[in-house]
């Protein structure tokens, strides 16, 4: 049974891949990102109610005034407790009138309190920790293309790299164009895309230069690849579908707190499996060609 050939049809998965590209990056540069509490700064409301209350009934108050990504604290000194008199609230940046009305529809839904303490605040997440993290994801990019080509070869370092810098723009886009909210832990979850996606290219790359050694002259290269791909394949499946088994359980049932957390590695463990099968393989070909004499 002849297998259906990745390689063969690199230019529709190519096409695929820019046209999503210029789509998400036209919506960086034109509708840029809705950056959260952390960059931006807000305020914070530090609330002592007269009986224990939780998280999720001062978030459904939150969630009818647009405040449903609030972060929202429990003040107790037990780090399990589902309840507490202490609720610190912080929020984007609000006018007086829109916290006076927060605070008294808390006072009505959920129950009466103490203030303790009402505040402007600073942007927790500064440039410098922005830097930081680039800087952080750059190096990695380095230290892997090092690792790859001393493994492998340049060209596989190379085609590696440009999957996973595809990656970080898929994710990137993704959040521009659905505006959704950029926080700490988006910058978490990058990283920790940064680290994953790389797997399964790696695992198709070693695959292909063991094949490398028994290649047949009557296989071509493009056949050598796409052999080399569906040898992994069920591996891949299976590695990417127990990933994500578990980010999509906490993107459902996590709450709204590392939604876009959970989101952010959804969209870059799909993107990782999406560029390790369909444009690593092609893109370390076309690499081989450039070199005279390859075929």
């Amino acid at each position: 049974m002849m297998k259906f050939s990745i390689v063969k049809r690199y230019k529709i998965f190519f096409a695929i891949t820019i046209t999503f590209l210029i789509i998400g990056i036209g919506s960086m540069l034109f509708k840029g990102f809705n950056l959260g509490i952390d960059f931006t700064g807000g305020s914070i409301m530090d609330l002592e109610f007269k009986n224990p209350v939780t998280v999720s009934q001062v978030r459904e108050v939150l969630k009818e005034k647009d405040l449903g990504n609030a972060i929202i604290q429990l003040e107790s000194s037990d780090s399990n407790a589902k309840s507490s008199k202490g609720v610190l609230i912080r929020t984007g940046v609000i006018s007086d009138e829109q916290r006076q009305q927060v605070m008294t529809d808390l006072k009505s839904k959920v129950g009466d309190f103490a203030i303790q303490r009402v505040e402007n605040v600073g942007a927790t997440v500064g440039s410098e920790l922005i830097q930081q993290a680039v800087m952080a994801i750059v190096l990695s990019w380095f230290l892997m293309i090092a690792y790859i080509t001393i493994r492998f070869e340049f060209r596989f370092a190379l085609a590696a790299i440009v999957a996973l810098i595809i990656d970080v723009m898929v994710t990137l886009s993704y959040f521009s164009l659905f505006h959704m909210e950029l926080d700490s832990s988006f910058v978490a979850a990058l990283l920790t895309v940064v680290g994953y996606s790389v797997n399964g290219t790696i695992v198709i790359f070693d695959r292909i230069r063991e094949n490398l050694k028994i290649h047949r002259r009557s296989e071509s290269m493009t056949e050598m690849v796409d052999n080399s791909i569906w040898q992994t394949m069920g591996r891949s499946i299976y590695t990417v579908g127990t990933s994500l088994f578990a980010v999509v359980a906490i993107f459902i049932w996590g709450g709204e707190t590392i939604r876009n957390f959970s989101f952010a590695m959804l969209v870059g463990f799909s993107s990782g499996a999406y560029t390790s099968t369909f444009l690593a393989g092609p893109l370390w070909m076309m690499l081989r060609k450039l070199k005279p004499g390859r075929d």
